[in-house]
């Protein structure tokens, strides 16, 4: 196994704090592995403690399907060139919206992606907020809901975009790289 991180010494998990070290045995258990993610934020518990309580705050308290969540993942880290993301959400995408090859194309061009009128204005969305967010005006909210998004909803990929626009620069500037597991995980159809 490499290590989580190229720039930065990632910290020895039996010499964090109990929380921390708790919360990464927590998604070893969870995954049958360790995601590179933990012990790499681990570098700062104090980070690490807020960025998670945030993830599980976007996941837990959504108005959207998670499914929905991990395909914003997916695009956003695409267009920022996260490989760390698009590769660890990816295998998400595959599990949350039993697609085998949505994740793929999502990463590459949503618009070229077997979407529905809703996500693809969904991601048109996460696009123009990651890209160009001085530009995300009335008309563009109202474009969301349009497509059917509630207030809230909108509210959630917004939130969503923005937190892993973060990620994604903190992954890269990080240099963290995917689990092996990743690339394989839910690659066949589900039924």
């Amino acid at each position: 196994m490499s290590e989580p991180m190229g720039r930065f010494e990632t910290p020895d998990v039996e010499e964090l704090p109990d929380d921390v070290r708790e919360r990464i045995e927590k998604e070893t258990e969870e995954a049958g592995f360790t995601p590179n993610v933990f012990p790499a934020f681990a570098y700062k518990p104090s980070h690490f403690r807020a960025f998670f309580e945030y993830h599980d705050a976007l996941v837990d308290d959504t108005s959207l399907e998670r499914h929905e969540i991990e395909m914003l993942v997916v695009t956003v880290s695409g267009i920022n060139d996260c490989l760390y993301c698009v590769v660890a959400h990816g295998a998400l995408v595959r599990i949350y919206a039993k697609d085998p090859k949505l994740a793929d194309q999502l990463a590459t061009n949503h618009r070229s992606a077997d979407l529905s009128e809703r996500h693809r204005a969904m991601l048109d969305f996460a696009e123009l907020l990651t890209e160009s967010p001085g530009k995300v005006d009335d008309a563009a909210v109202e474009a969301l809901k349009e497509a059917g998004f509630t207030d809230e909803q909108v509210w959630d990929v917004a939130s969503v975009v923005s937190y892993y626009n973060l990620s994604n620069r903190m992954a890269t500037v990080a240099d963290m790289r995917p689990n092996d597991e990743f690339y394989t995980l839910a690659r066949e159809p589900r039924e």
